[in-house]
């Protein structure tokens, strides 16, 4: 007899790429892949300078020539809209980071969502 394996799916939202977002991609040369790669395994989260949107950067280039890939999003009930992508030379500093008692909240509620 076979054991039947429960595999619990979160449901993602939705992205929506912005029409600003997709001429930035194409002008730093960022696939949809790639960006959504950033949005799932961020290195670091900030604040966006948009209000009520935050970006996302992940590490990218040579130890010779290191650079950031960065993503803004505006999470929307129904969707999540990507505002631009850029690739940023160097490292940028750190600015306003999400406050770790709001990403700790963040994952407690996926986690519940994801028992339930």
């Amino acid at each position: 007899m076979k054991a039947m394996l429960a595999i619990s799916l979160k449901k993602q939202k939705s992205l929506h790429w912005t029409h600003h977002s997709r001429n930035k991609m194409r002008y730093y040369r960022l696939s949809e892949a790639r960006v959504k790669r950033v949005l799932r395994a961020p290195l670091r989260i900030e604040e966006g300078i948009v209000p009520k949107t935050v970006a996302y950067m992940q590490q990218a280039g040579s130890k010779a020539r290191p650079t950031e890939i960065w993503a803004m999003v505006l999470d929307e009930p129904q969707r999540r809209k990507v505002i631009t992508a850029w690739r940023y030379p160097g490292k940028s500093p750190v600015r306003n980071p999400v406050p770790f008692a709001i990403l700790r909240e963040v994952s407690e509620f996926l986690r519940a969502d994801e028992e339930a």
